[in-house]
């Protein structure tokens, strides 16, 4: 059964937002008894009214269809960009979204896409993804949301969510996977030539991991000594003496490079392995608050959960499984 796509343009969107899935769902091909090769999927892309709209690297794209004469879908994907992030396309996409969300089998955002979706009310309570970049912005803006920072790409009833650009054509092999299997799957990744499935998070592209790649002359390895030595002192006179900076000075630079104080991205190092320590098996908060650095399981629980919005334990029964 050939299934129908339906992904959305407007004026500023990201260009690879709209292709990286398509790619991948047109590659799709499976052959019939007479050994010929047919496509799985048809992809249609469907613009708020028929005219011509630019991507924000300036690619043109034409919509085959306006919102309007739009078809049934099988799924529906939201790519990101700025104008629908900001609202800018207006509020025409978010009420589409809401009268078809109900009779589509799935709908997905890719990156900012994510907006487009939480605007019209359908993420409420659940768990998704974004582009590190914007993961704070979208817990601020939609507090009513649970937005893992790592994932890069998040399943939650029949909404996914991917984080920035290219976690995009991960979610359409997942997807793929989902309806035919991993063969086809693992077909689609081998002509792309990406992985089918990528270990690790985002957290290992995003801006605080990404030290080591903009850290110059005195923080050089500092980030490395850092992950490894959450359990000690990493107060900002410390790292400065390993930096071999004065305090104010280590502090001024920190900031300027990294966008954040010391003691913030201290934290946000703490935050990001206790949340993974606590879905290992048979892990204890008073010892995952003793290795990370807290005085106690209590200081621990009260720092994860003004981070995270939830409880250690709640955390860990909701996303553990």
């Amino acid at each position: 059964m050939k299934r129908t796509i339906g992904v959305l343009g407007y004026e500023g969107v990201n260009a690879l937002d709209v292709t990286g899935p398509a790619e991948a769902f047109a590659v799709a091909a499976q052959r019939d008894a007479a050994g010929s090769s047919k496509r799985c999927y048809d992809i249609v892309v469907v613009g708020a009214t028929l005219d011509a709209f630019a991507s924000e690297s300036g690619i043109v794209f034409r919509p085959h269809v306006d919102l309007q004469h739009a078809p049934a879908f099988d799924t529906i994907i939201v790519p990101g960009g700025a104008s629908l992030r900001t609202g800018a396309c207006g509020a025409v996409f978010d009420h589409w979204l809401q009268q078809r969300a109900d009779d589509t089998r799935r709908v997905a955002s890719v990156c900012t896409g994510v907006y487009g979706l939480a605007r019209a009310g359908l993420l409420d309570g659940r768990r998704v993804s974004t582009h590190w970049r914007y993961v704070q912005d979208l817990r601020e803006r939609y507090p009513s949301l649970l937005v893992d920072s790592d994932a890069l790409f998040i399943k939650d009833g029949s909404f996914y969510t991917a984080a920035g650009v290219t976690a995009g054509i991960d979610l359409a092999l997942a997807l793929i996977e989902e309806d035919h299997g991993s063969q086809l799957a693992l077909s689609v990744a081998r002509e792309m030539v990406v992985y089918l499935k990528r270990t690790g998070g985002q957290d290992q592209y995003s801006e605080p991991l990404q030290f080591q790649t903009r850290a110059v002359d005195a923080f050089d390895g500092l980030m490395a000594w850092m992950v490894s030595h959450l359990h000690q002192d990493l107060s900002v006179d410390r790292l400065a003496e390993r930096a071999q900076l004065g305090a104010r000075h280590f502090s001024r630079r920190f900031k300027s490079v990294f966008g954040a104080t010391p003691a913030d991205f201290v934290l946000s190092l703490r935050m990001a392995e206790g949340r993974r320590r606590l879905l290992l098996p048979r892990s204890n908060v008073d010892h995952i608050a003793n290795s990370l650095g807290f005085g106690s399981g209590q200081a621990f629980r009260r720092a994860f959960e003004r981070h995270f919005g939830l409880s250690p334990k709640a955390y860990r029964d909701r996303f553990g499984g």
